[in-house]
């Protein structure tokens, strides 16, 4: 079982969301073997909750259920984030 938990809010036609996304993915499997990663993407379209806390924030990032970053996804600050959650 994955040690770390990542979660992306989105919604569909988000420009930032598909960097976001593509930052993520990188990320992820560059880290490779080095940290176990979870990956999963939520729409906040899909739940009110989410919407109504995030709608101006997306993209965001969360780890282990905390907000890593919005907007724009660092790669260098993704990644040292996702191997500290994993150590």
């Amino acid at each position: 079982m994955p040690d770390v938990r990542l979660t992306l809010l989105s919604k569909p036609g988000c420009h930032l969301c598909d960097d976001a996304r593509q930052v993520v993915t990188a990320v992820v499997e560059e880290l490779g073997a080095e940290a176990s990663v979870a990956v999963e993407e939520k729409s906040i379209l899909d739940d009110p909750a989410l919407n109504a806390r995030y709608w101006d924030e997306i993209p965001v990032v969360l780890i282990n259920d905390e907000v890593h970053n919005i907007w724009r996804i660092d790669p260098h600050r993704l990644r040292a984030a996702l191997l500290e959650a994993n150590a």
